[in-house]
């Protein structure tokens, strides 16, 4: 039996990797700062919902923030993880503009006690959650690993950029075989409140307006949980190993000499922002009402992910298509909140 650390284990992408961990019987300690970023009460119900799972005996939970680097060293000398799905993170990019430094402690200082951990206690894996906002201004589409990221347009982004900058850092000088994972717009059950799938439902059902940015001239590529939770998993599942083949001549985003590898993951489909408000309409039966506004600032008009590259490693495509993720969103939402 293989020993897994979930960090941001009552988060959104946090509770459903350690649920399908558990699934296939693996231990893992999951650990959360439980911050109030949003309602506490959603992250407490996550962590009731895996206490409620297949192989919950294997699962054990600390309240514990990964910019605590005492705590965090202490950890790792009890428990000699073979695995870290590093998914604790301030994210968010509107709340960046306002609160920069919850984004350094978190992301940054959090991020270097994670590999500093890693290191000392020669974690087999680190999997790490860095994001689509990396392209930034970036609009040659499909986003794909091998394009330059050095134009952010959010803190956020930029702290995601330094993650992947950080990462190859330790696979470099330590030989700790990091995979960094570009999350491309996800939604599904127990999804983030401050995320548009929630917020727009919420406000559907009461009969409130819903604000539509860039007066709804945005695609974004929509990703269910279950095909990121089976790329997270299939991607820890294969540790990146050395390239002595690696040309540095002409040297690739996307990979490295040293044992380190970025994937995309995304449905690389990407879906006007009126097409998905009318397909969660559909689901809900009830029209929303539209408040059309200008681009936020830090926001970018389109994301799209070519997958390709996270395909030949793993042998994993997506799955779930929008309709059938919307319709099981609101199914859980309807439940959620009876």
């Amino acid at each position: 039996m293989r020993k897994f650390l979930v960090t941001g284990a009552a988060g959104f992408i946090g509770m459903h990797v350690a649920q399908a961990l558990l699934a296939r019987g693996d231990e893992v300690v999951g650990i959360d700062n439980l911050n109030d970023y949003y309602s506490p009460q959603l992250k407490q119900d996550r962590l009731t919902h895996l206490q409620q799972q297949v192989g919950a005996e294997r699962w054990r939970f600390e309240q514990m923030d990964v910019a605590d680097n005492a705590a965090l060293q202490a950890l790792f000398t009890r428990e000699r993880f073979d695995g870290v799905v590093h998914l604790a993170a301030q994210a968010g990019v509107r709340y960046s503009l306002t609160n920069p430094h919850a984004y350094a402690q978190s992301n940054l200082v959090g991020f270097v006690n994670i590999l500093e951990a890693c290191r000392h206690h020669a974690t087999a894996h680190l999997v790490y959650a860095s994001s689509s906002s990396v392209y930034g201004g970036n609009v040659k589409m499909p986003f794909a690993e091998t394009d330059a990221v050095d134009h952010p347009v959010s803190l956020y982004a930029a702290t995601k950029k330094a993650n992947e900058l950080m990462a190859h850092t330790y696979s470099h000088l330590y030989g700790l075989p990091t995979t960094g994972l570009r999350f491309f717009t996800v939604y599904g059950p127990w999804g983030r409140p401050d995320m548009a799938p929630m917020l727009f439902t919420r406000a559907i059902l009461a009969g409130e307006p819903i604000k539509v940015f860039n007066h709804g001239q945005m695609k974004r590529d929509f990703t269910y949980i279950d095909d990121i939770v089976r790329g997270v998993v299939a991607t820890l599942d294969r540790p990146p190993v050395a390239d002595p083949d690696f040309n540095r001549a002409e040297p690739s985003a996307a990979g490295s000499w040293a044992p380190y590898k970025v994937f995309n993951i995304g449905r690389s489909e990407p879906v006007p922002l009126l097409d998905f408000i009318g397909t969660l309409e559909q689901a809900l039966g009830v029209t929303a009402q539209k408040d059309l506004q200008p681009m936020a600032p830090g926001d970018v008009a389109a994301t799209y992910a070519d997958v390709s590259a996270l395909a030949a490693w793993t042998g994993q495509q997506p799955q779930v298509d929008l309709s059938e993720g919307v319709r099981r969103f609101v199914d859980w939402y309807r439940r959620y909140h009876a």
